[in-house]
């Protein structure tokens, strides 16, 4: 019997050529078994095999996504794979979206079996669960040799054509799609368990699992701006002409800090946008539409506020995670409570 065969998409970083510096590595194809397919390879336990290995840098395939995964479609078909594996990312951002859209691409467009794997917070989770299957790994690589097995599995449940179980049974993040199946345990039983776990202070895994959302209370309204000193905070990706500290289209590592002392208007030949998801073209004609530092100026000349901050701060909310982005604010924030300002207005796309 002939042997599964298996393309498999890794970064830059898990290809072994670098880190961010090698973020815009354009798409490369090697024969054979590449990082992590290693693993990948054990777990296959000579079932299939990884033909071909598909290398591509994350910077590069988030800022070319048309082009790139025409390129890596293209590939695909043509060597004809059994199933497609992507990642897995862990928490990694824009190798989560990466590893996401191009499965997503394979499994509609070829109707080949597709797995991928992340941290359920990846950006990219959120993004693809509901269309092809993500195994939900732990934050971090150290999870691989747990990720790799059940990848594998179900992987070759997929080719085989099998009947995939509920997520819990086959480690997948749940997609909307429920599955019936007989627990060991009744369930007046496991809900007892689950009580007595929680008044106990011990840890315990709910069975329906509601959103989390975070509130968070609004301050005081301000009774007279025009003694404020107001700062602009923007997740629309406005850069100095150039994008200087390299800052994501998408799945921002880090945000960026620019004066804009004596600035009074963000020209189409001094600023643009580096985000990623939505039209630049506007913003690259006059950034103003998205951090308004014109208007506030004027508002500054007239007595309206007191006083527009000297700096402002600017990341790409496409894609990022939220863990991101109060790591981001966390930062700054404290840089603009000790410059005095009093007052953030924040613009998105």
């Amino acid at each position: 019997m002939s042997k599964l065969k298996v393309i498999h998409y890794i970064n830059q970083f898990y290809a072994g050529i670098g880190g961010e510096e090698k973020a815009d590595h354009k798409p490369e194809f090697r024969e054979g078994v590449v990082g992590p397919g290693v693993a990948l390879t054990a777990a296959f336990a000579g079932v299939a095999e990884i033909t071909h290995t598909i290398v591509c840098g994350d910077s590069y395939f988030n800022e070319n996504i048309e082009s790139v995964k025409k390129e890596l479609l293209d590939f695909v078909k043509k060597n004809k794979p059994d199933i497609f594996i992507a990642g897995p990312a862990f928490n990694a951002g824009r190798y989560g979206v990466a590893c996401g859209t191009i499965a997503d691409a394979v499994k509609t467009e070829l109707s080949i079996p597709v797995v991928t794997g992340m941290y359920r917070e990846n950006p990219g989770a959120d993004m693809f669960k509901n269309s092809v299957y993500i195994i939900e790994t732990n934050n971090s690589a150290a999870d691989m040799k747990n990720a790799a097995p059940k990848m594998a599995r179900l992987a070759l449940k997929l080719a085989n054509k099998e009947e995939i179980g509920a997520s819990i049974e086959d480690g997948y993040l749940p997609n909307g799609i429920r599955v019936n199946f007989f627990d060991k345990e009744r369930g007046s039983k496991r809900a007892v368990d689950m009580m007595v776990a929680k008044l106990s202070g011990k840890s315990f895994t709910t069975e329906y699992p509601m959103p989390d959302f975070e509130k968070v209370p609004p301050n005081k309204a301000i009774k007279d701006m025009s003694k404020v000193k107001v700062a602009l905070v923007t997740s629309g990706g406005v850069v100095p002409k150039g994008n200087p500290d390299h800052i994501e289209s998408s799945s921002a590592s880090r945000y960026g800090e620019y004066d804009i002392t004596g600035v009074m208007d963000l020209t189409e030949a001094t600023y643009e946008t580096a985000h990623g998801g939505y039209d630049p073209v506007y913003c690259n004609q006059d950034s103003d539409r998205v951090l308004p530092v014109d208007v506030l100026r004027e508002f500054e000349k007239e007595g309206k506020i007191g006083k527009l901050h000297n700096k402002f701060y600017t990341t790409t909310g496409n894609g990022t995670s939220t863990k991101s982005s109060k790591a981001f604010a966390k930062e700054f924030a404290q840089k603009l409570l000790a410059d005095g300002v009093q007052a953030v207005i924040l613009t998105s796309t």
